[in-house]
């Protein structure tokens, strides 16, 4: 039984997301005073474009995670709160999905591995066998799912069944190079990230960075969004770029290019997992 009355503080995640009215935060403040928990930091954000309002607040204080979430309750139903209440520094569960380039797959396992990533990866799923042993050295478990038109629809049923098996918070397409059908897009609504090099939708299909390259771009980027049914066009969490000159061949931008997507990747995830990104319609607010 969960005591209530704890002798050490707890710390805890707060977000919320509602329409602007005035009272929000004095009416959240007044549950935490309530309880003789103080606020470590908050970030709060009222956009004018959607009239709506966005908060989240790290605190802690002598109350348990239950008693809390009690208080809560009756102010998030007051002001229709969409509303989440967390363990401050609880792991999110993590599945990653690759196909055969793996900067992205690398790039997380390394940053788990040296504490850099608020994750843990608790499976990895693949098309391919390519990273198998890499993710074995981890001592991740490595599922191979192979895809074909035929298999479709058997493949994703597995991916969800690894996204259970594992009790997986989130789902990380590292360069996973599927097109999701509708219904699994909907099935991982909010808690699946994708990354992809910004010449979309200007280069599409083989060879991107040549293309780029002919063109003469000094640009490179990339976006990391959350999926959905629309390919490559779900709400944008994070992206950048790097500058580049004539002297680039197309290896040399494919090598930033790369570098570019690993970065993005991870920060988004990182946002992610500390509960920072907010569904704004097609957008995403990221309280930082």
């Amino acid at each position: 039984m969960t005591n209530p009355h704890p002798r050490e503080p707890q710390s805890y995640v707060f977000t919320a997301s509602c329409d602007d009215r005035p009272g929000i935060i004095a009416a959240i403040s007044a549950v935490f005073v309530g309880h003789d928990a103080n606020i470590d930091e908050c970030q709060q954000f009222g956009d004018a474009g959607t009239g709506r309002f966005f908060i989240r607040a790290g605190i802690h204080g002598p109350v348990d995670e239950d008693t809390l979430r009690a208080s809560l309750t009756p102010v998030a139903e007051r002001f229709g709160m969409t509303w989440g209440l967390f363990p401050a520094g609880q792991r999110t569960k993590a599945l990653v999905l690759v196909s055969k380039l793996g900067h992205c797959l690398n790039d997380l396992l390394y940053r788990q591995q040296v504490g850099a990533l608020p994750i843990d990866i608790v499976a990895v799923g693949s098309n391919h066998l390519k990273f198998q042993k890499l993710v074995s050295s981890q001592d991740v478990p490595f599922h191979h799912i192979p895809v074909t038109s035929e298999t479709k629809e058997a493949a994703e049923a597995r991916l969800l069944e690894l996204a259970e098996q594992y009790d997986a918070d989130l789902v990380i397409l590292a360069r996973y190079m599927q097109v999701l059908s509708a219904d699994l897009c909907q099935r991982l609504a909010g808690r699946a990230i994708n990354i992809h090099h910004s010449f979309l939708p200007s280069f599409r299909g083989a060879r991107p960075y040549h293309q780029a390259h002919q063109r003469g771009v000094k640009l490179i980027g990339a976006t990391a969004h959350y999926v959905t049914a629309d390919l490559d066009e779900g709400p944008i969490i994070e992206q950048d770029v790097a500058r580049i000159d004539h002297g680039y061949s197309p290896a040399d931008m494919v090598v930033a290019g790369r570098d570019v997507e690993a970065q993005v990747l991870a920060r988004a995830v990182t946002w992610h997992a500390e509960h920072r990104v907010f569904l704004n319609g097609s957008s995403t607010v990221v309280l930082r």
